[in-house]
């Protein structure tokens, strides 16, 4: 076989889609260093992003969209392998039964903290025991939408490439920078550079809007149900709240990092 034809697969049993559809959990995706992307849309921002496919599965006679075409060139000349299938099997990797007619399966990429260069962006997404893959996911695209440098994920959050954190980020995963440490590694490691770590809490009095936010700005946001642990809110440089006028006392956490994204970015635009 050509290194440039597709290999076609047509059993639930074959090893390859075994292991593929392993890698919807987390220890798999650990031990092999990949995790895999659905839809056109996703894989066509990893291509802009200048990423290909280790492996590309397309279903089986259907003609490609043109940008389809383009990932599928990107991934034979980077060596990878394209392989096409039935769309029941696509739906088997994928967890869904009206699956994305084009999965790709690549490298993670995490960004070790010693790596991250503060100063190549003004604002800086930080959250703390993050649990639904959702929030996470839109919290990158928050990230990706508003200029930030990454996101780093304090202690123990949820996998940013979880198939459903993938799929939230809606192509983020590939634009934005990702780290993961514990918090007392996290902050020895912003307090070695400049840096003003700002924390979202009910604690306090100041109003979101009424900081003058200091670059690089590292917006940090707890965990969805409990909030951010005392100690480290006394290890932010300034604690804001945003007004709520209604019945709820707090934002979810991904719609809470937006705002506060947009307020930093928009007192910079100015």
């Amino acid at each position: 076989m050509s290194s440039f034809e597709r290999r076609q697969i047509t059993g639930f049993s074959n090893p390859t889609i075994k292991r593929l559809k392993s890698l919807r959990e987390k220890k798999h995706r650990k031990r092999e260093g990949h995790f895999l992307a659905e839809g056109l849309r996703i894989l066509a921002e990893a291509l802009d992003a200048g990423k290909a496919p280790k492996l590309l599965i397309v279903v089986e006679d259907t003609e490609l969209h043109p940008l389809a075409q383009k990932i599928e060139q990107a991934t034979f000349d980077a060596g990878g392998e394209v392989i096409e299938t039935s769309e029941a099997i696509i739906a088997k990797l994928s967890g869904k039964s009206n699956p994305q007619s084009i999965v790709g399966i690549y490298e993670d990429h995490p960004t070790p903290l010693a790596q991250l260069d503060r100063g190549k962006a003004g604002i800086w997404l930080v959250a703390q025991a993050l649990r639904d893959p959702g929030n996470l996911g839109t919290i990158l695209r928050t990230g990706d939408a508003i200029g930030a440098g990454g996101l780093i994920l304090i202690d123990d959050c949820v996998d940013p490439f979880s198939v459903e954190a993938v799929r939230a980020s809606m192509g983020a995963i590939f634009t934005q920078k990702i780290t993961q440490a514990p918090w007392d590694d996290f902050l020895g490691w912003l307090r070695q550079g400049g840096g003003q770590l700002v924390g979202t809490s009910l604690n306090t009095d100041k109003d979101y809007q009424s900081i003058q936010y200091a670059s690089p700005t590292f917006l940090l946001v707890g965990n969805e149900a409990q909030g951010l642990p005392e100690d480290y809110e006394g290890a932010c440089d300034i604690l804001v709240k945003m007004p709520m006028m209604g019945k709820a006392d707090s934002l979810n956490a991904a719609v809470a990092t937006a705002v506060m994204g947009y307020e930093v970015l928009n007192q910079r635009r100015k």
